[in-house]
């Protein structure tokens, strides 16, 4: 049996897939992978095969970002277009073989991988790692580039009326154009399309619930982390042992703005709560700008170790990182940039496990009001608290899900 992962975005949308595809060969399942050429190297180190999808992200993410290359919103329908063939035609001839399809992120990535997949015949499944990625009246979608949702308008779910005509426009033509050249007829609603009426939500029930009642039936297994074994660098192990645990400070795949004022903010931040540090360098380039003995620079490392042995992890909100410090019990800042990490930031201070940093951008006094709060005795104890309740299994269960959803389309069409 085979089984092909797709995920188009950054580090945050493959790291799960990884936990996937590891409990999915568990069972003898063969697994691919189509991702960005940024994550080769990630995937190799794990064993699995990368069918790589046209350019790496990380330019055009730092360029987006950092607004030396800003994307204008008049060209996000051309993109997506772009996106789809492109995203089609690698997984189209990675799965030709394959039994099914797993697909996150970007959704006009999705609805290509569900293309492919139709042509196939094999059965397909969209997954999201946090509730906001799906319709509910429980929060409102995501505003698209160059078309604002009227100020007037309030009501969940009008609002997720207005973004299905929305993601028709922007992306649906294009999926559509490409899916006349392949022989597919065209598809009506594009986000009904992508998400199926059945999406899966791999996402902790403590820390990311899925709010009742809903008009969506989603499946929520648990989330989808990755089991590293990989021991500290020896360098960062002696840091560790030669003091009181030091603050995290890491916004992994993502590029933010002024990279060397948040570094030299958050460091005198943190050494202004009495803490040593550890900088780690990811998408941002974040670097030292001395030379002092308590601050370590770091690079790619296994959280999973690290972050109990230190006293709070300062990071970007992704659902990856804010996962595995909340099981951890390690108090959290997050620094939201953009997409779901608003959301993370919000149930973070909602759980009483750290703070909400207000805005992207933080400031020595800013980050210091935050941590204040993270690094306080009320934060400690709650988070000790909450980790005894988030789960290590979602990726197991999504794997036995999975497995019985292909035995069962087999036994339908056989």
């Amino acid at each position: 049996m085979r089984v092909l992962l797709m995920a188009y975005g950054s580090r945050g949308d493959v790291e799960p897939m990884i936990g996937l595809a590891a409990q999915l060969r568990a069972l003898g399942t063969e697994v691919r992978v189509c991702a960005p050429p940024d994550f080769a190297e990630l995937l190799d180190a794990a064993g699995l095969p990368l069918a790589p999808i046209g350019q790496p992200v990380r330019p055009v993410a730092t360029g987006a970002v950092t607004g030396k290359a800003p994307m204008p919103a008049e060209g996000l329908a051309q993109r997506a277009a772009a996106l789809v063939a492109t995203t089609y035609d690698a997984v189209a001839a990675a799965a030709e073989d394959c039994d099914a399809v797993v697909a996150t992120g970007l959704l006009p990535a999705a609805a290509a991988a569900r293309s492919a997949a139709e042509k196939l015949g094999i059965p397909y499944v969209f997954v999201a790692y946090f509730p906001s990625y799906l319709p509910s009246p429980h929060h409102p979608p995501f505003p698209r580039p160059g078309r604002p949702f009227p100020p007037e308008v309030t009501d969940n779910r009008v609002l997720w009326d207005l973004d299905v005509e929305n993601m028709n426009v922007l992306f649906g033509t294009g999926l559509n154009a490409h899916r006349e050249t392949i022989g597919l007829p065209p598809v009506d609603h594009f986000r009904d399309y992508v998400l199926t009426d059945r999406p899966w939500l791999a996402a902790d029930p403590t820390l990311s619930p899925w709010l009742q009642p809903a008009d969506l039936d989603v499946l929520q297994t648990g989330a989808w982390l990755r089991a590293d074994e990989r021991p500290l660098p020896a360098g960062l192990e002696a840091f560790l042992a030669a003091g009181a645990p030091p603050v995290y400070v890491g916004f992994g795949s993502m590029p933010i703005r002024d990279a060397p004022d948040v570094a030299r903010a958050a460091v005198e931040a943190v050494r202004a709560q009495g803490h040593r540090v550890l900088l780690s360098g990811g998408w941002a380039d974040l670097a030292l700008t001395d030379d002092q003995g308590d601050c370590l620079a770091v690079g790619e490392v296994n959280h999973h170790a690290l972050f109990p042995r230190v006293a709070a992890v300062v990071h970007h909100g992704g659902a990856g990182t804010t996962t595995t410090a909340a099981r951890a019990g390690t108090p959290q800042v997050v620094v939201p940039q953009l997409a779901d990490q608003p959301y993370w930031a919000g149930r973070v201070a909602d759980l009483g496990i750290g703070a909400a940093h207000d805005g992207p951008t933080p400031t020595f006094e800013s980050l210091s009001a935050a941590l204040e709060v993270a690094l306080g005795a009320e934060s400690r104890a709650r988070a000790a608290a909450v980790a005894g309740s988030i789960g290590a299994d979602g990726a197991a269960v999504a794997a036995k899900l999975l497995l019985d959803a292909i035995g069962g389309a087999r036994g339908v069409s056989g």
